[in-house]
């Protein structure tokens, strides 16, 4: 990022490279303050008169900011009753402008605030360590705003709370010499990710809150035309499962990408410096058009995601998935079969281990009855072990059949989590727009190793959460068994467009239903597999698209499980 300070709609992006103020004179004098003051003062010309025709009384707008500033900087230096200003000629205006103060700190506050240090660069600010960096920055913002607000105020405070008052994160970038194919020069000097730090709990609010539609595939390489501008763009090294992706995103967009950093492991420099990667994913091409597809690459044998600037995208949702389609079209080209759903290892008390797996799609109550189980289980298991909360696959050779995952977090909705679930890890977590409705959380859930490890799967069951049933059932006949998952049939919760009974092939929009004539083959191996070793094969009914229906069903079936699990 060429700029010292971004700001577009609720963004502001802080280069610290060469841009980090130490003193309140050097903040009150930025160019951010500025451009700050200037976006909150336009924002309340229509809704707050009185106070907008305080500040610009003339009615222009440059000069009504030059006297602010200067009469914060006086502020920050004299008592009131030195200072001689427009704004504080009686009482009534000095509260007016109090209350400027406090608006426009809050109106900071209410911004996501990001700021970028790079590690590749000859002048301004070189960081050895960017998080005392940054909190030195977030104690700056905090006293400048105290001193001003307590000199209007003509008293100390008595209660003091320590805020985010700078950013709600801070990233090290750098440029990473990688084998880019002939074609893809577009991405050469686009920096990566290499640290993040994150200040959890971080509360998001993006413009959308759903996802809409499924990824579908083209046939023309969107790199033939591209022209990306590296100053706007930035690149997350993601570790899925074993695939290694590059998912590069527009700046706009660096809510959903930061956010990646509670959901998979970033890849070390080490492991994609001088090499392809896996996959590589674009989000938020500004082409003018609304796509969300793939493309297959022959030359490089890779799979490219491709999502155009649109608001409706700036879900997480969107980045979540595009990455984890791009990994299942890859793993079923492997020959593994990719899992809509969640797994858990188990030990009891007794010693008693099982891979137990849950196959549905969004919002069945895959990752529910996990939350379920652990509660009704607390007396009976010793060790509850997330292997993947939403995406997995599943590989059968000749001498086993296993499970890896995807993810080391959760990406889940706060509607359906036991009550306390989500605030049990909240110093941790990522809300996102906690207040409406399809509010979700992304939780740090199990280590990468964890992930990527061969698991023993003793059961695996299909996640209903339409019918009027409770407890768990077992398929008796593998074609009934087949069916049932291959129809993928749900009630759909509102976590996408879709509501009402839905069906989705074997469960999974995000590449075994673009790409049936493969998965179809794959299945049939699977659960042929299944059955000749006689694993558990069922359906669990999770009842939360039963109308009317209470959390009591969750808890029925969760209870029914750890009955089956003790038992044998």
């Amino acid at each position: 990022m060429r700029e010292l300070f971004y700001y577009k709609e609720g963004l502001a992006l802080i280069n610290y490279t060469k841009f980090y103020p130490t003193t309140s004179d050097e903040i009150l004098s930025s160019d951010a303050m500025k451009d700050l003051i200037k976006v909150y003062i336009r924002s309340i010309e229509n809704k707050n008169k009185e106070l907008y025709k305080y500040l610009v009384p003339e009615g222009k707008l440059e000069p009504a900011v030059k006297e602010i500033i200067h009469l914060g900087k006086a502020l920050c230096i004299f008592r009131l009753n030195e200072i001689d200003s427009p704004y504080l000629k009686t009482d009534k205006d000095i509260a007016l402008f109090q209350h400027f103060v406090e608006e426009l700190y809050n109106f900071w506050r209410h911004t996501s605030r990001y700021a970028l240090v790079s590690t590749r660069t000859s002048t301004g600010l070189q960081l050895a360590n960017f998080i005392e960096a940054d909190q030195r920055f977030n104690q700056s913002i905090l006293e400048v705003y105290r001193t001003i607000e307590e000199k209007l105020q003509g008293k100390k405070n008595r209660i003091y709370r320590q805020l985010n008052a700078g950013t709600n994160a801070c990233i090290v970038t750098r440029e990473v010499d990688w084998a880019i194919p002939n074609g893809y020069e577009t991405l050469k000097g686009i920096p990566f990710i290499d640290s993040l730090m994150m200040r959890t709990p971080l509360i998001l609010h993006t413009k959308c809150n759903k996802r809409y539609g499924s990824f579908e595939e083209v046939y023309d390489n969107p790199f033939k035309t591209l022209d990306l501008n590296r100053n706007q763009w930035l690149c997350f090294p993601a570790k899925i499962g074993n695939l290694i992706a590059f998912i590069y995103f527009n700046r706009d967009f660096i809510s959903s990408g930061i956010s990646l950093g509670n959901l998979f492991e970033m890849a070390t420099t080490e492991e994609y410096a001088g090499r392809r990667p896996d996959l590589i994913c674009l989000f938020g091409v500004e082409d003018g058009k609304q796509d969300t597809t793939f493309y297959y690459d022959e030359n490089t044998n890779m799979y490219i995601g491709y999502l155009s600037y649109d608001q409706k995208i700036e879900y997480f949702g969107y980045m979540k998935k595009i990455a984890l389609t791009l990994h299942n079209l890859e793993k079923m080209s492997q020959g593994a079969l990719p899992i809509h759903g969640s797994m858990v290892d188990i030990t009891l008390k007794n010693g008693t281990k099982k891979g137990v797996m849950f196959i549905g799609d969004s919002g069945a109550g895959k990752s529910e009855t996990i939350e379920a189980l652990r509660l009704v289980g607390e007396d009976y298991i010793e060790q509850m072990d997330i292997v993947f909360d939403d995406m997995g696959s599943l590989t059968v050779t000749d001498e086993k059949i296993y499970a890896q995952g995807t993810e080391t977090g959760a990406f889940v909705r706060l509607d359906d989590l036991e009550k306390g679930t989500a605030y049990r890890d909240m110093d941790r977590s990522i809300f996102m727009n906690p207040e409406n409705n399809n509010a979700r959380v992304i939780i740090p859930a199990t280590t990468y190793e964890n992930v990527i490890r061969e698991h023993k799967v003793d059961m695996i069951m299909y996640a209903n959460n339409y019918d009027d049933k409770y407890g768990l059932g077992r398929f008796d006949n593998l074609a009934e068994a087949k069916r049932t998952f291959v129809e993928g049939k749900r009630c759909a919760l509102g976590t996408t467009h879709e509501s009402g009974i839905t069906t989705t092939y074997f469960a999974n929009p995000f590449g075994p239903m673009q790409k049936q004539d493969i998965c179809d083959k794959l299945l049939d191996t699977a659960f042929n597999r299944l059955f000749e070793e006689d694993i558990f094969v069922g359906e669990i009914y999770t009842r939360l698209g039963v109308k009317d229906d209470s959390k009591d069903g969750i808890k029925q079936a969760a209870t029914a499980l750890l009955e089956l699990l003790t038992k044998q």
